[in-house]
């Protein structure tokens, strides 16, 4: 699996407003768990940072580090949504994987972080 540790930031430059950031990965591959057969498609991550930007040499290498790896289209997206959110802690973020068709089937999973809310104690 992927290590989270791989990906790296940098202060956010304009942390006084919002603003959309976007980069698309067109060349992610994975392997099925079930078939074995590799699967190849598109990671769009879109979000509004808070204090941090990821670093994108190091956004690559995350990526790249799915390569060889067993894992459905579902857990994949939502692991670099946790993986992201965790590092990040942006006031937005959504991950949109859209695989390339095997057998007529195309699919498009989109995962939404939220950050977790502190309980308060009483």
């Amino acid at each position: 699996m992927a290590d989270p540790k791989i990906l790296e930031s940098f202060p956010n430059p304009a942390a006084h407003r919002n603003y959309v950031i976007a980069h698309s990965h067109h060349e992610f591959t994975s392997v099925c768990p079930m078939t074995g057969h590799p699967d190849f498609g598109t990671i769009t991550v879109r979000y509004i940072p808070d204090k941090l930007c990821v670093e994108l040499k190091s956004l690559k290498l995350y990526f790249h580090a799915f390569r060889n790896k067993g894992i459905f289209f579902e857990a994949v997206t939502n692991k670099i949504c946790d993986d992201l959110g965790k590092c990040l802690a942006p006031r937005e973020l959504t991950i949109i994987a859209d695989w390339k068709g095997r057998g007529g089937v195309t699919s498009i999973i989109t995962a939404d972080w939220t950050a977790k809310k502190k309980s308060k104690k009483r």
